[in-house]
């Protein structure tokens, strides 16, 4: 019973030593790949992410499995994500990699399909609209659900264009904010 509540002190040793092993190579190889697989949670960057932990998890607690066949296999998943990474520059693999943005609001009025198809509904908008500043849906332009699922807001100004002053980027056309698939 103790045995299995506590277990053996070198087996937990071996399972720190792995994992600080791990650790350290996956910062390298982040490193080296570059920042965006955390930095911009896409929907491959999320994978990514979760089965870098599950890999280094498992590995590390495994009594089967060495540093080395951990290391192994987090440089190839992150090599693969790289290379999709590197994919995504080509139209065919941006639609599959990122998914479009979704116009939610233009002009105080909701878009409800692309809230839809956001899995959103309108009291998770409003939350999302309090955090950015927001108390009045009159008072926003533009409500855009980013390929990395963070959510846009621009607000109007008293004149009825954006707050910031800047040109608004065209939201429409292939792979625009409109809410439509292309």
């Amino acid at each position: 019973m103790l045995d299995a509540l506590v277990g053996a002190p070198e087996r937990a040793l071996l399972a720190a030593v792995k994992v600080l092993a791990l650790f350290v190579t996956a910062v390298v190889v982040f490193r080296l790949t570059g920042r965006r697989a955390l930095a911009e949670l896409a929907p491959f960057d999320f994978v990514t992410a979760v089965a870098v932990g599950a890999l280094i998890g498992r590995t590390a607690t495994a009594t089967d499995a060495s540093w080395l066949d951990g290391a192994a296999a987090l440089i190839a998943l992150l090599l693969a994500h790289l290379v999709v990474v590197r994919l995504r520059f080509l139209p065919g693999i941006r639609r599959m990699a990122d998914p479009p943005p979704r116009l939610l609001v233009h002009d105080g009025v909701v878009q409800q399909p692309a809230l839809r198809r956001c899995g959103m509904t309108r009291h998770d908008l409003d939350i999302v609209l309090r955090q950015h500043g927001v108390t009045e849906l009159a008072a926003v332009r533009l409500a855009v659900f980013e390929p990395n699922g963070a959510i846009s807001v621009i607000a109007r100004t008293e004149q009825g264009g954006p707050a910031d002053g800047h040109d608004l980027p065209s939201t429409t056309g292939p792979g625009g904010a409109d809410g439509r698939d292309t």
